[in-house]
């Protein structure tokens, strides 16, 4: 079963984040770490990778914080993914990364089921951006006086 781990997830949560205060400036690790549930040490690896993916920049001093790269709109849900889990192929054989060898390649009909399900992960995760997440939140949370998470 492909399953994205707790990085590609929880990544996902944090650059949402982000982008829900895009307008606010920076943002620090700490209040990602708390509206988000997620640990901040686990939080301070995921932003190293998303920042230096180019994904994510940052301030330091005791008015820094994060913030998006590029507008909400710019960043896609694929492009965290890959950052953060590497190639969204469910089989080695179609691999963008890493390429492997098989002698069945040829002859592989099921090669054609894998290379069909990697095209159609990846058009879902390309088609959805930041804001798209944050136009959803806004409207779940229009009329409601708590929080929804993703």
């Amino acid at each position: 079963m492909f399953r994205l781990s707790t990085k590609g997830r929880y990544g996902v949560r944090a650059m949402f984040d982000l982008a829900l205060h895009y307008d606010e400036g920076l943002v620090s690790l700490k209040s990602i770490a708390e509206r988000q549930e997620i640990s901040e040490h686990y939080l301070e690896q995921l932003i190293a990778t998303l920042k230096k993916a180019g994904l994510v920049k940052s301030i330091r001093g005791a008015q820094g914080g994060y913030m998006l790269s590029r507008e909400p709109s710019k960043i896609t849900i694929g492009e965290i993914l890959r950052a953060l889990e590497g190639s969204l192929s469910p089989a080695e054989c179609i691999d963008d990364i890493e390429k492997v060898d098989c002698p069945r390649a040829d002859f592989c009909v099921t090669k054609k089921v894998w290379e069909k399900v990697k095209e159609a992960i990846e058009s879902v995760v390309d088609s959805i951006t930041l804001q798209d997440l944050v136009d959803d939140y806004k409207k779940m949370t229009a009329n409601e006086s708590y929080m929804f998470y993703i």
